[in-house]
C-alpha cells in the first residue's frame, strides 16, 4: 500500500511557522489569554486571574475581529452593559466596611461627634481615586498588580513586595476574623467564646470554593446580600438613634479638626487604603471578557467600571456614615466615649437605646457579622491573587485557598487565645495591627502609581501628567498621615536602647526600599527623582 503523499511546505508556510515560533519565544507566558490561548486544563488557567471559561461575556463584545467594525471608538452608554460590569466594585468596597473600619467609625463618632464626617467623605473620594487606578491597570494590561510587580521588578524586590503584601493581608485578616468572632459571641449570647468564633469564620474559605464553582456572578450576588444586610442593620440603628440632621449636614460641609481629635482623624484616613485591596481590585476587573488589543473595548470597560466603582463606594460611605452618626448621637461627650471598641459597643448600644421589638445589640451583631464574614472571604480571595501573582504558582484553587487561609488563620487563632483576656488587650492588639498595615501602604501604592504611569506598559491608557500629580499627592498625603500614626505609636511604645536601635535600622531600610521603588518606576515623578539624585551625585563629586 502506498503512503499518502506528503504536503509540500511553501515558502509562505515556512514564514508563518517561523513567525509563530518567534512569537511564542519572545512574549512572556503570563501576558493574557489572547497570547497564551484558551486552555481548559487547570494548570494553564492558573496563570491568569480567571480562566477563559470563568469570565463573563459582555454583550456586543466580539471575540473575533469583524471586517468594517471600528474597535477604536466607544459605543453609546448601555444600561445592560453597566449591569454586566457591576460586581467587582462591590467586592472591592467590602474593605471599606470591614470590622477595623467600623471600629474607626464608632470611635470617631464617640470622641469627635459629627466633626469628622467631612474627612470621612474626602477620605472615601481619595480611596475611590486609588481604586480606579487599580482597575485601570488591570483592564488595560490584562494582568493584575501582583503579576506586574513580579514581571517589572527584580526578583529580590518582587519577593520583598510579596512578603509585605502578605504581612498586610494577615494583619487585616486578624482584625476581620476577630470582628466576626465578636459578632458570633454576641449573637450566641456568649455561649461561643472568641476562639470558637475564629474557627467558624475560618471555614469561609470552603464557602468561597463552593461559590466559585457556581460562577463569579453567584459569588457577587452573595456579597450583594451581605452588603445589603449591613446597610439594613446600620440603617435600622440610625433610625433608632435619630441623629440630628442639622449637625450631620454641618459635619459633612464644614471642615473641623482639633488637637483632641487628631488621632481619630488619622484613623479615618488610614482605614481607607487597604494594601491588599489595591491588589485585589486589579484582579477582580478581569472577570469580564475584554480584548486588550481593542482600544474601544478597554475604554468602554474603564467607563463602566468607573461608574460601578463610584456607586459601590457611595454605598460604603453611607454605611460608614450611619455607624459614625449613631455613636456620635449616643456617646459623644459621655464617660464611655474613650473606652468604646468592637467588644463592648453592642452592650453600650443596648444600655443606651434599650431593647424594643428587635434589640439593638443583636442588630449591631448581625451587621458586624456580615462585615466580618464578607471581608474575610474577600481576604481569602485577595490572598489567592497576591500569592499566585507574585510567586507564579500553578496550584489548584482549593489548595491555594487553603494555603492562603492557613497563613492568616494560624496567627489569628494564636492571637485570639493570647488577647482574649480583657477588652483593653484587644484594643492594644488593634493598635498594633493598624500600625502594621500602615507600614505596608507604600508597597502597594508606589508600584501602582509608577506602573500606571509607564508608557511601555500602559500604552495609550497611561495616566496624564495632571492625574499623575493628583494621584501622587493623594498617595503622599495618605503615607504622611499613616507615618504620623506610626511615629506616634513608636514614641509611646519604644523603650530601651537596643529596641530603639533596631527601630532606627529598620526605618532606614524601609525608607531606602521606598526610594528604590520610586526611582525604578516610570512617569514624571520617577524621572524627577532620578534627576534630583543625579544632581546630588554631581554636587557630591565636586
Amino acid at each position: 500500500m502506498s503512503s499518502p503523499p506528503q504536503q509540500e511546505n511553501t515558502p509562505s508556510d515556512s514564514k508563518d511557522e517561523e513567525s509563530r515560533h518567534l512569537l511564542s519565544t519572545s512574549l512572556p507566558q503570563s501576558t493574557s489569554p489572547l497570547i497564551n490561548g484558551d486552555a481548559d486544563d487547570g494548570s494553564e488557567e492558573e496563570e491568569f486571574a480567571y480562566g477563559s471559561g470563568e469570565k463573563i461575556h459582555i454583550v456586543d463584545f466580539d471575540s473575533e475581529p469583524i471586517d468594517g467594525v471600528d474597535y477604536s471608538t466607544v459605543p453609546p452608554f448601555s444600561w445592560k452593559k453597566l449591569w454586566q460590569f457591576t460586581g467587582p466594585g462591590f467586592l472591592m468596597s467590602i474593605a471599606f466596611l470591614d470590622p477595623g473600619n467600623l471600629e474607626g467609625d464608632l470611635q470617631a463618632g464617640a470622641i469627635a461627634g459629627y466633626s469628622l464626617l467631612w474627612l470621612l467623605l474626602w477620605a472615601t473620594v481619595m480611596g475611590l481615586l486609588i481604586q480606579l487606578l487599580s482597575a485601570r491597570i488591570g483592564v488595560a494590561t490584562g494582568r493584575h498588580l501582583a503579576e506586574l510587580c513580579r514581571e517589572e521588578y527584580p526578583k529580590w524586590a518582587g519577593l520583598l513586595l510579596w512578603f509585605m503584601a502578605e504581612v498586610a493581608l494577615i494583619g487585616a485578616d486578624i482584625q476581620e476574623v476577630i470582628g466576626s468572632a465578636i459578632a458570633i459571641k454576641i449573637l450566641s449570647r456568649g455561649v461561643l467564646p472568641l476562639w470558637a468564633g475564629v474557627l467558624i469564620t475560618a471555614s469561609d474559605c470552603f464557602l468561597l470554593l463552593v461559590l466559585e464553582n457556581y460562577g463569579i456572578r453567584k459569588l457577587e450576588a452573595v456579597f450583594a446580600v451581605l452588603i445589603s444586610t449591613m446597610a439594613l442593620s446600620f440603617a435600622w440603628m440610625f433610625g433608632d438613634a435619630k441623629p440630628s440632621g442639622k449637625e450631620l449636614l454641618a459635619g459633612l460641609l464644614i471642615p473641623k479638626l482639633s488637637s483632641r481629635t487628631v488621632r481619630q482623624a488619622v484613623g479615618v484616613v488610614g482605614c481607607v487604603i487597604m494594601p491588599h485591596n489595591v491588589f485585589l481590585h486589579s484582579a477582580l476587573v478581569q472577570s469580564r471578557e475584554i480584548d486588550t488589543k481593542k482600544k474601544g473595548q478597554v475604554q468602554e470597560a474603564l467607563n463602566y467600571y468607573s461608574i460601578e466603582c463610584s456607586f459601590a463606594l457611595l454605598v460604603s460611605f453611607i454605611i460608614n456614615l450611619f455607624v459614625t452618626t449613631v455613636f456620635a448621637k449616643g456617646f459623644y461627650g459621655s464617660e464611655q466615649a474613650s473606652s468604646l471598641g468592637l467588644v463592648n459597643a453592642g452592650q453600650y448600644l443596648q444600655d443606651k437605646y434599650g431593647g424594643g421589638m428587635f434589640p439593638i445589640l443583636y442588630i449591631w451583631g448581625i451587621g458586624l457579622l456580615a462585615a466580618g464574614q464578607s471581608s474575610t472571604i474577600t481576604g481569602t480571595y485577595a490572598g489567592q491573587f497576591i500569592m499566585g501573582g507574585f510567586l507564579d504558582l500553578r496550584l489548584k484553587k482549593w489548595l491555594r485557598a487553603l494555603i492562603t487561609r492557613s497563613c492568616a488563620i494560624v496567627p489569628t487563632i494564636i492571637v485570639a487565645l493570647i488577647f482574649n483576656r480583657t477588652e483593653s488587650s484587644l484594643d492594644v492588639l488593634n493598635e498594633w495591627l493598624n500600625v502594621l498595615q500602615s507600614i505596608q501602604i507604600p508597597f502597594a501604592l508606589i508600584p501602582l502609581l509608577t506602573l500606571v504611569s509607564k508608557k511601555e506598559l500602559m500604552g495609550v491608557f497611561k495616566i496624564g501628567p495632571t492625574l499623575e500629580r493628583v494621584a501622587w499627592t493623594v498617595a503622599a498625603l495618605v503615607m504622611v498621615i499613616n507615618g504620623y500614626l506610626l511615629l506616634d505609636f513608636v514614641i509611646s511604645e519604644v523603650n530601651g536602647l537596643l529596641f530603639a536601635f533596631l527601630v532606627c535600622a529598620g526605618t532606614a531600610g524601609y525608607i531606602a526600599f521606598i526610594l528604590y521603588l520610586i526611582s525604578h518606576g516610570g512617569g514624571n515623578v520617577a524621572n524627577w527623582f532620578n534627576l534630583l539624585r543625579t544632581k546630588g551625585y554631581s554636587y557630591a563629586g565636586q
